[in-house]
């Protein structure tokens, strides 16, 4: 479906709002195609498609709101939609706080074309994506101690997005995403070691070989191949790349205004204050090309723009849409996000963290003895202390060099302390939506035997 079509029926369900009796309303109209191929044991093993329009209608009467959504779009499911919006608005509870944005603050000018954000070339047939994870799984069963492939999976989808509002704003633009994983397990019965590989790129032509991902996959399947426990003890961790970003999430959910406005955080009191290593920044970048969490307005219609959330280690910027910035009194930082069924909501997209000048090796060698991780297995967060607890597995370090896989283990420790002492390595990868290195932390306490 065209830009044009969905534009179409945005303004058909703004057009069946204000007839409803609707004082103000957006809508978003979506039309989107997926494809994925799973195979296992060198056979097919699961192929869906889905593809459809999905249509969200937001009304406001005064201080209220409801929202309501289909997957229909004749002209008698819209008319319905926005009776029982209505209806609905009319019962929910007041809120001071919510309502579109003014016109004078809406996105003007763009240009869509810089992002990258969709990949016009012609959708990849069924049969090239088995063909991906194929040769996916094959690679992996081909590395050494492998002793079966889980899965392995390819996936391409498109969608095409359009929002607008009665306070004048309509736009839209698309997005596509092309990807191939697998899961590798060593080792026999009780001694079976699982770990994974995967990619993921907007463009088809920036996709790696799918060999490369399922021989990275059983590599690390097999260096994971009997693992002890660690010893129990205050040591320094070692974040590895695959998962120092969970750490900055962390950070990112502590200051999202929802969080903030219910003094759930514990962040709560933080603006102005440091909370990471001085020299250290965390920037949000909505415009880098080619990058998934791209875009040049947010859910309300206000223009992006890059901003330093953390600057030389002082917290600067909440995470705000509309609705929470007013209830702080500031001005909303474009983060909106929503889908069809639900309000908008704050969130944030494109990150990067200062990089290191060392590489992981270099840290490793230079904690000495301690832990490095590669994956957690659940989480015990306080949101509102920020107090830290998690299952975890990786590799034992010892005089700087890697010893020995680990696992059965917990990691424990308060999130404001260990990211002040957060020391960055040099090997983030500049693709992904959060670019965030492998990070070294002092002193956390290591529950293992």
């Amino acid at each position: 479906m065209t830009q044009a079509r969905l534009s179409d029926l945005t303004e058909a369900l703004l057009t069946a709002a204000r007839r409803a009796g609707a004082e103000a309303a957006d809508a978003m109209a979506i039309d989107g195609r997926a494809v994925s191929i799973d195979v296992r044991a060198g056979k097919l093993e699961q192929a869906e498609r889905s593809e459809g329009v999905e249509i969200g209608l937001r009304v406001l009467l005064g201080k209220r709101q409801a929202c309501v959504s289909a997957s229909n779009a004749s002209a008698q499911t819209i008319a319905e939609m926005a009776e029982r919006a209505v209806a609905m608005a009319k019962e929910a509870p007041e809120d001071p706080y919510i309502g579109l944005a003014d016109p004078s603050q809406i996105a003007r000018n763009w240009d869509i074309a810089a992002l990258e954000l969709e990949d016009t070339s012609a959708e990849p047939a069924a049969s090239a994506l088995e063909q991906d994870a194929r040769e996916a799984e094959a690679a992996a069963l081909g590395v050494e101690g492998v002793t079966q492939v889980q899965s392995a999976s390819a996936s391409y989808s498109r969608r095409q997005v359009h929002i607008a509002a009665t306070n004048g704003f309509t736009a839209g633009y698309g997005r596509s995403s092309r990807s191939v994983s697998a899961v590798a397990i060593s080792g026999e019965g009780l001694t079976m070691e699982r770990d994974w590989a995967a990619e993921s790129r907007i463009f088809q032509a920036d996709l790696p070989d799918a060999t490369l991902v399922g021989r990275q996959a059983g590599e690390r399947a097999v260096e994971r191949a009997a693992p002890r426990r660690p010893k129990t003890g205050a040591y320094p961790v070692l974040f590895d790349e695959r998962i120092a970003g969970s750490l900055i999430s962390h950070l990112l959910g502590a200051i999202n205004g929802s969080a903030i406005t219910r003094g759930a955080s514990w962040l709560r009191d933080a603006m102005g204050a440091q909370v990471l290593p001085e020299g250290l920044s965390l920037i949000e970048d909505p415009h880098r090309a080619r990058v998934s969490g791209s875009r040049p307005f947010d859910a309300e219609g206000l223009p992006t723009a890059r901003r330093a959330i953390v600057e030389n280690g002082v917290l600067t910027s909440w995470t705000l849409d509309l609705a929470t910035a007013r209830k702080l009194g500031l001005e909303s930082t474009a983060n909106a996000g929503r889908g069809t069924s639900s309000p908008p909501s704050p969130g944030a997209g494109n990150i990067a963290l200062t990089q290191g000048s060392q590489t992981r090796a270099d840290l490793a060698r230079d904690m000495g003895t301690g832990l490095l991780v590669t994956s957690f297995i659940g989480a015990t967060i306080n949101p509102t202390t920020g107090d830290y607890s998690r299952g975890a597995s990786g590799f034992w370090v010892e005089n700087g060099e890697i010893r020995y896989p680990v696992n059965e283990c917990t990691i424990a420790g308060n999130l404001r302390e260990m990211l002040m002492r957060i020391i960055p390595a040099n090997d983030a990868r500049a693709h992904l939506s959060h670019v965030v290195p492998s990070l070294l932390i002092e002193g956390l306490t290591l529950a293992g035997e």
